[in-house]
């Protein structure tokens, strides 16, 4: 059985600096033509000081778009003018992270850096060269004083082959990524066919069975005391070693908020269209009058699989844009990566038994660093 289930005191707070971005990714509905306005922040930036002034909590930031980098005089400005800020985060599609200041770099605590694995696969998608710009830009603020977690942020869709694309990415070594992230391209818009071929059968012939290889190849190095760093996997067997359940991974509506260019409050920064998702305005609303403001609903709560996962994503439990069909077809790439890495849990408590490795490796994230951790 799980104990009961622990709540952090800290908030975590994206902040969208623009809607704008200067890619037109395949899988990406963010365009800047069709998003709600304002599309560049519209409030003084003195509204944000004094909210984010009320909460007594340990405050995470990430900036995120659009592309936040857009927007560079603004990030560096407001992290001037906040003082209370444990971690500084930004989720970028890393094009012009090397025009970030190295005095603002060195602050940053991660970076979330947009690459789909293999050149052709991140490039089918993001656009000829881009995979060789992510790598070269990461590879510069590595060597311009960047020392915290430099994170790939995987978006997998059709042309992807789960094991090829993450393999390939933990092989790099210049730059040699922290940390390995992904999320799966369904449910952000309203129909499946808009760009999946057969996304049912991508499931079943492709992404789950590339899950089981991929926890087989991760076995074989935790058996020799290496601990890849694939956050889906080692969040997860934290979980099943300890038998402590998690909320909602992500945070969203619970202790993790976006703070749109407009100033109104959602919970997730990809919902703000959404009236389910508003839960104030950073001149109206406290942080503590938000907090726990919205949660996961049926049929997640009823899962056998709830304590572990903790409800995948707030938004698509929310819209179910694709149907109950896809929706449950997506929880059952869940179950199936649960149920694969808790088969191999009593041999990786074995292992942490023997010395060879130790819970410690799994405890990540420490903070809310932007990765939702299911996939």
């Amino acid at each position: 059985m799980f104990d009961d289930l622990e709540v952090d005191v800290a908030t975590n707070y994206f902040i969208i600096l623009t809607r704008a971005c200067n890619l037109k990714c395949k899988y990406c509905g963010e365009d800047a033509t069709f998003e709600p306005p304002p599309i560049d922040l519209a409030y003084p930036l003195t509204d944000l000081v004094t909210f984010l002034a009320k909460d007594p909590s340990e405050i995470t930031i990430q900036f995120y778009g659009g592309e936040p980098l857009l927007k560079i005089p603004l990030l560096e400005q407001i992290m001037d003018a906040i003082p209370n800020v444990r971690h500084w985060s930004i989720q970028t599609n890393a094009v012009f992270l090397h025009k970030l200041h190295p005095p603002y770099l060195q602050r940053l605590s991660a970076i979330l850096a947009s690459i789909d694995g293999r050149p052709h696969v991140n490039d089918a998608n993001r656009g000829q060269g881009n995979y060789q710009k992510v790598l070269n830009n990461c590879s510069y603020v590595l060597s311009h004083g960047f020392s915290g977690d430099l994170i790939a942020r995987m978006t997998v869709s059709e042309v992807a082959d789960i094991y090829e694309e993450v393999v390939h990415l933990v092989s790099l070594k210049r730059p040699k990524f922290s940390h390995i992230h992904w999320q799966l391209d369904s449910q952000w818009d309203d129909r499946p066919e808009n760009r999946w071929k057969d996304f049912l059968g991508w499931i079943d012939k492709s992404y789950n069975p590339g899950i089981s290889r991929l926890v087989k190849w991760w076995l074989s190095f935790l058996r020799e005391g290496i601990v890849q760093r694939l956050v889906p996997f080692i969040a997860l067997m934290y979980s099943l070693l300890t038998n402590k359940p998690s909320a909602l991974r992500c945070g969203a509506g619970l202790d993790s908020f976006a703070i749109n260019p407009d100033g109104q409050i959602s919970v997730c920064p990809i919902s703000p269209e959404f009236s389910f998702s508003i839960v104030g305005h950073i001149t109206s609303h406290s942080p503590e009058a938000i907090r726990n403001s919205l949660h996961v609903t049926a049929p997640c709560p009823s899962c056998a699989e709830y304590p572990v996962c903790g409800g995948r994503c707030l938004f698509i439990n929310y819209t179910k844009l694709w149907g109950e069909k896809y929706y449950a077809k997506v929880c059952g790439t869940v179950k199936h990566l649960i149920n694969s890495l808790r088969q191999i849990a009593p041999e990786v408590q074995q292992l942490i038994a023997d010395g060879i490795l130790s819970l410690d490796d799994f405890n990540y994230p420490q903070y809310n660093n932007g990765c939702e951790i299911i996939p």
